[in-house]
């Protein structure tokens, strides 16, 4: 039994990347490989995919042909890097792509020795194909490795390229933003709630509000400050809720967490 791609980890992201791999139609399911550590997990994604899955990560390494993805929490990769090692023992691995926090390419290259490697952050909303994705090549990394790992992370959403001195801010943004995002849209609702709507009026209000600026600024390529001008009129409603958003520091509260999340991210990886 071989096959093209293999994922270590078949968690909320290694999910999204599976699912989103089959259904562009970049692999098929009998190319794909999942290791995971839960019986039952690995038991829903065979149901569910079609696919093959193992409890054993060396017999992924040994099986996948083209492309490795390993996408588990980083606080347990020192545990795998030591199956990888014995691994590597048995054959030549092919290209890696790393979706975890946190861990550089120096520390993955010591566990695929000579190998290219490519580390990625992706964030949540890979999981509908709206996610956007930050990668940095590692030394034996050539242009046609970046086109393949473009291809499987372009399923998820978009790609940028970054040098890896700024991985950690990527993490820090767009990596943990979704939860930010998400305390503003119920930060939102809660004060539509607490002025008298309804609580599902209140959410939907909010949620689409939200969502419809942020197509606007993509569709229009307006500068946020500009949108943020139109919309505030002299001493009307608007910019009374910005003065009392900028007395309570509410941007540079958003700036400190996409620092302190880099400076977390960072952490991790020592």
């Amino acid at each position: 039994m071989s096959a093209k791609i293999g994922l270590i980890g078949g968690g909320v992201m290694g999910e999204a990347l599976l699912s989103r791999l089959i259904i562009r139609e970049v692999y098929k399911a009998p190319e794909i490989i999942i290791s995971d550590s839960s019986d039952s997990r690995c038991q829903y994604l065979e149901k569910q995919y079609g696919i093959t899955t193992t409890g054993d990560n060396q017999e992924l390494l040994i099986q996948v042909s083209d492309l490795i993805i390993v996408a588990v929490k980083p606080q347990i990769f020192g545990a795998i890097a030591q199956e990888i090692g014995e691994a590597g023992n048995k054959k030549k691995f092919p290209c890696i792509i790393s979706v975890m926090a946190g861990v550089p390419l120096s520390q993955l290259e010591l566990a695929f020795p000579s190998t290219p490697v490519i580390r990625a952050m992706p964030n949540t909303p890979a999981t509908i194909g709206e996610g956007i994705t930050a990668i940095c090549a590692g030394s034996y990394t050539n242009a046609n490795h970046l086109k393949i790992a473009r291809q499987v992370l372009e399923a998820v959403g978009e790609v940028v390229e970054v040098s890896e001195s700024l991985m950690d801010a990527v993490t820090g943004l767009s990596g943990s933003g979704p939860a930010y995002v998400a305390l503003f849209v119920e930060a939102l609702a809660d004060g539509g709630v607490a002025s008298g709507l309804p609580r599902a009026t209140a959410y939907k209000l909010a949620l689409q509000t939200v969502l419809g600026t942020a197509q606007l600024l993509t569709n229009s390529h307006m500068h946020p400050a500009e949108l943020k001008d139109r919309v505030t009129s002299p001493g009307g409603t608007t910019i009374a809720g910005v003065a009392q958003l900028e007395k309570n520091g509410f941007r540079s509260a958003v700036m400190e967490a996409v620092r302190t999340a880099a400076k977390r991210s960072q952490e991790l990886g020592q």
